[in-house]
């Protein structure tokens, strides 16, 4: 499977990554209002998107990118695990919490490719073991730091595999010759 010119040239824990929109603003503020808002059911929405338009992974399990306690408290639900929990239903797969933020980190919000790295290294622990592929659920991949960092804890716990599925992903270097296909994960 050939890299996104992104990934290219990156040590990544997981091996794919697939979302199915692009975050771009309509969707920026679709997921604002599900995350801020507490437009709960839009999780059910956004899984319904992502079964449709992700091929449905060869994993074990599903799990999902903790929240860190403060937001999950603040916003009174956690999207990722949401998110997470529809999919697996959907794809008849087991759903577990397998990672736990290791203390509380700061937003990834505004900050750049490699401040966001250092603010995720460390970020999670293994909250139990894990075994073959696992499907790694998040809300929104950015810049993949989030995503690697949770892969390479799922990795260090046991998994032979880790894919990485969202329901939006940033595109921030354009395609070159290419354009998006509708219909098509990104």
């Amino acid at each position: 499977m050939r890299r996104c010119r992104e990934c290219a040239g990156r040590r990544l824990a997981f091996a794919t990554a697939r979302a199915a929109v692009a975050y771009d603003d309509a969707v920026r503020r679709l997921v604002a209002g599900w995350k801020e808002r507490g437009l709960r059911r839009l999780s059910e929405q956004a899984a319904e998107v992502v079964a449709e338009r992700v091929p449905r992974p060869a994993a074990a399990l599903v799990t999902y990118v903790p929240a860190d306690t403060r937001r999950r408290l603040e916003r009174g639900h956690h999207p990722a695990e949401r998110l997470a929990r529809a999919l697996a239903e959907r794809w008849e797969l087991p759903c577990e919490q397998l990672l736990a933020r290791a203390g509380p980190s700061q937003r990834q919000r505004g900050l750049t490719l490699a401040e966001r790295r250092r603010n995720v290294a460390g970020a999670f622990r293994a909250t139990s073991s894990a075994r073959g592929t696992v499907l790694l659920v998040d809300d929104v991949y950015t810049s993949g730091a989030t995503a690697a960092a949770a892969a390479s804890v799922l990795r260090a716990a046991g998994a032979r595999r880790v894919d990485v599925a969202t329901f939006a992903r940033a595109i921030r270097i354009p395609p070159v010759g290419l354009k998006a296909v509708p219909g098509k994960p990104i």
